[in-house]
């Protein structure tokens, strides 16, 4: 647990790259910056049916100009093919298409977010859009509720794309509660993740988490127990859950707490388990694997 907050405080989950200062004007203006934007980065492993493997990451940002989407498509030796940058805040562009061609491979990128519904606070959609990659003709990534409509648009070979969702990393804002959803299995269920954490307390201050709405986890006295790790269920798989909330117990100037939920069982573990969970799909087991990782980088608005 030492190592925790050096692994995924500020250089973990960055907003954006600002030049170090001693001062505390500066450190405050950082701090303000980070708490103005909301940013949520999903990676993806995508993999063709010639075994070729992708990693896609996309960057949901949501700041006072409006919302943006980055794009990042990288190879498996995590040589970067291309970049593309959406602003679905802009009218044109909130319905679109961009064809790309790289290293010999046509890339055609499809999104629709006219009437995408989003979170109170997150600059990722919840429902009603579609986002979708095609590489020489077959999908390698498809996602939103509107699987219709992109089939309608793309004439591709491929119908369901062989992708594993690997990690999540967010900027989350609030006073006591923080929300975010999150699938731990290749295929599984996403699942609603609330954190009610009451620092003010000198004596009753605690975290608490949910799942769904069912409490998984509860820390009491955080002002001794302000970092730690606990071990919840999710879908019957194990899942590691470590805490940082240090910042806003005893810095000055209020900075950020970290929350870290991992998958914990490694392919051997799956395979000599297949018996226990013969519901499991090979891709749900290659999930695993890579093992998913959900990094939540809290903000207090006070």
């Amino acid at each position: 647990m030492k190592d925790f907050p050096s692994c995924f405080g500020e250089n973990g989950v960055q907003v954006s790259h600002q030049a170090s200062s001693s001062s505390s004007s500066s450190e405050a203006n950082i701090t303000s910056s980070k708490i103005a934007q909301n940013l949520v980065t999903c990676v993806y492993q995508c993999r063709m049916r010639d075994l070729s493997c992708f990693i896609i990451t996309l960057t949901w940002t949501k700041n006072l100009m409006g919302q943006n989407l980055s794009v990042v498509i990288d190879d498996s030796d995590n040589q970067c093919l291309c970049k593309l940058d959406i602003k679905p805040w802009l009218f044109a562009k909130r319905r679109g298409y961009r064809n790309l061609e790289v290293a010999s491979k046509l890339i055609d990128v499809y999104w629709d977010l006219s009437y995408a519904k989003f979170g109170s606070s997150s600059p990722e959609p919840l429902e009603a859009y579609y986002f979708a990659i095609a590489i020489n003709q077959e999908i390698v990534l498809l996602l939103g509720d509107m699987e219709k409509e992109v089939h309608k648009k793309i004439d591709v070979t491929s119908k369901v794309p062989n992708v594993v969702f690997v990690s999540k990393r967010a900027h989350i804002s609030g006073k006591k509660a923080y929300s975010t959803r999150a699938q731990f299995c290749g295929n599984g269920q996403i699942h609603d993740i609330l954190i009610e954490c009451d620092t003010l307390g000198t004596n009753d201050s605690y975290l608490l988490i949910r799942i769904d709405g069912a409490p998984v986890m509860q820390v009491k006295c955080l002002r001794w127990k302000f970092r730690g790790n606990y071990t919840i269920l999710v879908d019957g798989l194990p899942v590691e859950v470590y805490w940082d909330v240090h910042s806003w117990l005893f810095e000055k100037l209020m900075g950020n707490a970290v929350f870290l939920f991992k998958t914990c069982l490694s392919a051997e573990k799956l395979c000599a388990n297949d018996d226990s969970y013969p519901s499991w799909s090979s891709k749900d087991r290659q999930s695993q694997a890579l093992g998913f990782s959900l990094v939540l980088c809290a903000w207090k608005n006070e």
